[in-house]
């Protein structure tokens, strides 16, 4: 781990992953295992969670 960077858990999958230690909450991550899109819910204890499925709008 540098300093840049924390470790949290994988909320898919359990395991230990680095993220950037500047995230905030509602920022959208790469999971470095899966690719899963997570989005952040907490800084502080630093949370992750499997980010929504956005919905195509097209301006309906």
């Amino acid at each position: 781990m540098t300093e840049d960077t924390i470790t949290t858990e994988d909320p898919i999958t359990g395991e230990e992953i680095e993220i950037p230690a500047d995230v905030e909450v509602g920022e959208i991550i790469d999971s470095p295992i899966t690719g899963a899109e997570l989005e952040v819910v907490s800084v502080d204890p630093i949370s992750l969670e499997e980010a929504p499925e956005l919905e195509e709008d097209w301006g309906e």
